[in-house]
C-alpha cells in the first residue's frame, strides 16, 4: 500500500506557494476544501500534484467530515492513496477529536454542553454504521469514561438496558448520557430511539443514576430527547 504514495515529479510548486501565502496571510478560512485536503496531501506527497486527488477524495466521501471519519480500509482503496497520505488525514482527524474532547473532560458536561456536541458531531456524524456510546458522570457531572457499547448494522444497533446499567454501577457513576449516531444523516429519534431511552431512565432511578439526555447524531444536525420532551 505504501508504494502509492510514490510521488511523481509536477510542476506545482508555484500554485502550492500561493496556498501557503493565502493560508498565512488570511488563515484557513481562505482556503476552499479541496485545497485543504490538497496542502495536506502535499505535505505526505511533496513531489506530487495532489490537486486532483484531493478533489477525488472529497467527492468519494461527500466532503471533510466524511473523509476524515472514514475508515483506513475505505480510503486506502482510493487510487494514489498510500499509508504515509492515509496516516496524514488520519492524524489531522485525531488531534481534531482530542482537542475537542479535552474541551469535554475539563469542564462540567452539563456547563459545556456545545463542546459536548462539536466532539459528538466530529467524531460520529459521517459514521455508515450505528454507533452506541454512553457518557458516564460522576456526582459533579465531570465526565469519567466515554464508553463505546458497540456498532450496529447500516441501519440499527442495540442499547440493552441491562449492559449499560451495569456498566454505570461498575463505574460508580451518576448520571449518563447515551449518544449514537443515524447514518441517514437525519437525527430524528425513532419509536426504539425513545422506547430504549425510557426504560434504561426507569431503571437508572431505581439506583439513583440518572439519565440526562440521549443525544442522536447526524450529518443533518443532532437531536435531544430531553430538548425534544420525550425523557
Amino acid at each position: 500500500m505504501a508504494d502509492r504514495d510514490v510521488a511523481v515529479s509536477h510542476d506545482g510548486a508555484g500554485h502550492r506557494a500561493r496556498l501557503r501565502q493565502k493560508l498565512a496571510d488570511s488563515g484557513g478560512e481562505a482556503l476552499h476544501d479541496h485545497e485543504l485536503i490538497e496542502y495536506l496531501l502535499a505535505l505526505a506527497i511533496p513531489r506530487r500534484d495532489t490537486k486532483p486527488l484531493a478533489k477525488a477524495l472529497l467527492r468519494e466521501f461527500g466532503g471533510i467530515g466524511g473523509l476524515m471519519t472514514a475508515d483506513w480500509q475505505a480510503i486506502a482503496r482510493m487510487p494514489g492513496m498510500g499509508d504515509t497520505s492515509i496516516a496524514a488525514v488520519k492524524i489531522v482527524h485525531a488531534t481534531l477529536l482530542r482537542m475537542l474532547r479535552n474541551d469535554v473532560a475539563e469542564r462540567p458536561v452539563l456547563a459545556s454542553w456545545q463542546a459536548l456536541l462539536d466532539y459528538l458531531r466530529a467524531d460520529m456524524a459521517y459514521l455508515t454504521v450505528e454507533r452506541v456510546r454512553v457518557l458516564h458522570l460522576n456526582s459533579r457531572n465531570m465526565l469519567i469514561r466515554d464508553e463505546h457499547m458497540g456498532d450496529g448494522s447500516i441501519d440499527q444497533a442495540a442499547i440493552y438496558t441491562r449492559e449499560v446499567i451495569r456498566r454505570a454501577i461498575d463505574l460508580g457513576s451518576s448520571a449518563l448520557i447515551l449518544v449514537h449516531n443515524h447514518p441517514s444523516g437525519s437525527p430524528e429519534p425513532s419509536r426504539q430511539d425513545i422506547d430504549i431511552t425510557r426504560q434504561i431512565a426507569e431503571a437508572g432511578k431505581r439506583l439513583n443514576i440518572a439519565v440526562h439526555d440521549h443525544i442522536i447524531i447526524g450529518s443533518q444536525g443532532h437531536s435531544s430527547l430531553r430538548a425534544m420532551g420525550l425523557l
